[in-house]
């Protein structure tokens, strides 16, 4: 018999019964994974959910990141800048550098002063 794996959780048990809350809607999830090519035509039930919660993990983890330049920049508050540094400073967020480079270009330049949240982060990804 099979076990219950790590994403076991997401598909049962919550409000409805079968899939429970979702932060994102699962419709706007499957027009996005429609629209990304030609040759999708099919979604099964179950994949908008397993997005939904790859996009919170996602959303989870970046936002931590760049709360930690955030507070090393003894601030408060989340900013663009914070964001991209965050991006910057983790290797797999790289596939979003040429993003927040073309659209922050001052956050990539003002990494002398975030020095110690680019090595708190870079910490976090090796342990």
């Amino acid at each position: 018999m099979r076990q219950a794996g790590a994403y076991s959780g997401i598909l049962c048990g919550g409000i409805s019964g079968r899939t429970g809350p979702h932060s994102l809607p699962l419709a706007r999830i499957k027009k996005i994974m429609k629209k990304s090519g030609e040759d999708v035509k099919m979604i099964s039930g179950e994949a908008p959910i397993v997005f939904s919660k790859a996009c919170e993990l996602f959303i989870e983890e970046l936002t931590r990141r760049s709360w930690i330049v955030a507070i090393h920049g003894k601030r408060r508050t989340l900013h663009k800048d914070d964001v991209a540094s965050a991006v910057v400073a983790t290797d797999i967020f790289d596939f979003l550098v040429t993003l927040v480079s073309h659209n922050h270009g001052c956050a990539l330049n003002n990494n002398a002063n975030n020095d110690g949240a680019v090595m708190e982060i870079q910490t976090l990804q090796y342990s």
